[in-house]
C-alpha cells in the first residue's frame, strides 16, 4: 500500500526541517511526501529546496498564496498531488516517532479513518528536541520528569496493545491521522468555507461519520512530537464554530466547497508535476 504524507507548514523552516528529517528517517518510508504549504515565504522555500531532489520517498512543495488562514484548501491542493492510496495527515511543527509510518501502515483498515496521539513538547524543550533525541528513551523520559513534555504516556510504544474503534469528536486531532484517499474523496475532502483557525477538522470528520466511517485509536503508535508554538489567532473561531453545527444539523456527507472546486484551477497542473511557480 502506497503511504502519502501531507505535512501542513506556514512560515515553521526550522520546525518543517525536523518534521522532514524524521519522515526520512521512518523504520518504514512513505511513498512521498507532500508539504502542503499555506503561503510561506522564501525561508521555508530555500530550506525544503535540498529535499525536492529526493526520490525515495518523492517530496513535493505544494504552494498557494498567503490570503490568511486556509488550511482546508491547501489539505485539499496536497490530495490532488497524492499519488498514494492512503493519506497520513501531519504537522510542520510535529515530529514523528520513527516507528509513525508503519504503524499508520498496519493500522489502515477499510470503513475507518486512524486518530494518533501526539506528546506536547513545552517551549523550553521544543528547540533542543529533534528526531535522534526522540530514539533515546533515557533524554525523553528525562524531558518528561523535568515537566518539558505533557500527554508523556504516549511515549511508550506497545505494537501489541489493541486498538479501539469509536465515535465523536472529543480528542480529535486533525495534526496526526489516516485515511484512505477513496474516503477523503468521497466526502469532498476538506471544506473551503472554514478561514481563520479551528473546527475545519471536526467537519471533515463529522462528514466521515455521516459517510459511514468509524474512528480507530491506539494510545501506544503513530505518536507525534507536537513543538511548541504561540496560539494562532482565533477571530473566526464563531463563524466555524456555526458551520461546524450546521454540518451537525444536516445529512450531507459531502461539502459543497472543496476537492471538487480545485479540479478545474489551470494553476494547479504546475503542482501535479511538482513543478510549482511561485507568485
Amino acid at each position: 500500500m502506497k503511504i502519502s504524507v501531507i505535512v501542513t507548514t506556514y512560515n515553521r523552516p526550522d520546525a518543517l526541517k525536523k518534521v522532514l528529517d524524521g519522515l526520512l528517517a521512518q523504520t518504514c518510508l512513505p511513498h512521498e511526501i507532500i508539504v502542503a504549504d499555506d503561503g510561506s515565504g522564501p525561508e521555508t522555500r530555500q530550506m525544503i529546496a535540498p529535499y525536492l531532489g529526493n526520490k525515495n520517498p518523492l517530496i513535493k512543495h505544494v504552494w498557494q498564496p498567503d490570503d490568511g488562514f486556509r488550511l482546508a484548501q491547501i489539505r485539499n491542493r496536497a490530495i490532488l498531488a497524492c499519488q498514494g492510496e492512503y493519506l497520513v495527515f501531519l504537522d510542520g511543527d510535529c515530529i514523528p516517532e520513527k516507528h509513525f509510518v508503519e504503524d499508520h501502515h498496519d493500522l489502515a483498515d477499510h470503513g475507518a479513518f486512524f486518530q494518533g496521539k501526539r506528546v506536547l513538547v513545552n517551549q523550553a524543550a521544543a528547540e533542543q528536541l529533534d528526531h535522534s533525541g526522540m530514539d533515546c528513551l533515557v533524554k525523553v523520559v528525562g524531558l518528561a520528569l523535568s515537566l518539558k513534555i505533557s500527554n508523556w504516556h504516549h511515549i511508550l510504544r506497545i505494537p501489541l496493545f489493541p486498538s479501539r474503534k469509536k465515535t465523536g469528536l472529543s480528542g480529535l486531532r486533525g495534526c496526526n491521522m489516516g485515511i484512505f484517499k477513496k474516503d477523503a474523496q468521497a466526502v469532498n475532502g476538506f471544506n473551503h468555507e472554514f478561514v481563520g483557525w479551528g473546527r475545519e477538522d471536526a467537519e471533515f470528520v463529522t462528514r466521515l461519520y455521516k459517510y459511514g466511517l468509524k474512528r480507530k485509536e491506539n494510545p501506544f503508535r503513530a505518536i507525534c512530537y507536537h513543538l511548541w508554538h504561540k496560539e494562532n489567532t482565533r477571530e473566526r473561531l464563531a463563524d466555524n464554530d456555526a458551520l461546524l453545527e450546521q454540518c451537525i444539523k444536516n445529512i450531507h456527507y459531502s461539502c459543497a466547497s472543496g476537492l471538487n472546486s480545485l479540479k478545474q484551477d489551470n494553476s494547479f497542473s504546475a503542482v501535479n508535476r511538482g513543478e510549482r511557480a511561485y507568485d
